[in-house]
């Protein structure tokens, strides 16, 4: 299956090198460009966009606006939202993981590191590398709004749900592992992992595995490392 990219960047000059690189491939294509938020959200319902590689910063309707609207739309809920960052130590993009994204990708990354990011996304994968955005993540959730025992109360009462092999495999995906790395962890065969995971999913209300990580974070279920 063909995946379909949206490109949403203000910049004229790296949409048309995304364009170059995405169009180079055989499992995956650009349907459309934007040049803000709103035409990112309006094309990728009109050209039913799997991926959408999204600039955090453009005029108008910003990245993280674009991003709440197509994660608030049911008839979206397959898109895939990309940010697109400098790894700058914004609370902002640690805002867009809340609002839906699936996770970020340097706009300096080496070409292969962008098509994996879209394989990544469309698969449901979270893109939890490069190291620096565990640690962005780390560091944001960190200054969240937290009760006194660390944890974010809705979230908190919401891991009730989850029995202690689904915890444990939270933990796990909280970690940046993928599901054969977590299955040689706990000893398990890797279609029980993604069956523990979608179960966690379903029952914490998440899109993707990104939004299992935030979850684990505000929870309090996995404690922020500073270093």
């Amino acid at each position: 299956m063909t995946i379909r990219v949206l490109l949403a960047d203000d910049q004229a000059l790296l949409r048309s090198a995304f364009r170059v690189l995405v169009d180079s491939e055989s499992d995956m294509e650009v349907v459309g460009e934007a040049s803000d938020g709103a035409e990112a959200v309006a094309l990728t319902r009109e050209r039913a966009a799997d991926v959408v590689l999204m600039d955090i910063r453009m005029p108008g309707t910003d990245g993280l606006a674009a991003t709440r609207l197509i994660s608030a739309d049911p008839s979206l809920a397959h898109v895939r939202v990309v940010i697109l960052t400098t790894f700058e130590v914004d609370d902002y993009v640690v805002q867009a993981l809340r609002a839906g994204a699936s996770g970020f990708l340097g706009k300096g990354s080496e070409p292969e590191e962008l098509l994996s990011a879209i394989r990544l996304a469309a698969g449901g994968e979270a893109l939890l590398s490069p190291t620096a955005t565990k640690g962005l993540i780390a560091r944001f959730l960190a200054q969240g709004d937290l009760g006194d025992d660390g944890r974010t109360p809705a979230r908190g009462e919401r891991l009730d749900a989850l029995t202690s092999r689904e915890r444990e495999v939270l933990v796990q995906v909280a970690g940046g592992h993928s599901n054969d790395e977590i299955a040689e962890r706990l000893e398990v065969s890797p279609l029980t992992v993604k069956t523990h995971v979608n179960r966690a999913m379903a029952k914490l209300g998440a899109r993707d595995r990104a939004q299992l990580v935030v979850i684990a974070y505000e929870s309090g279920l996995v404690r922020p490392r500073m270093d």
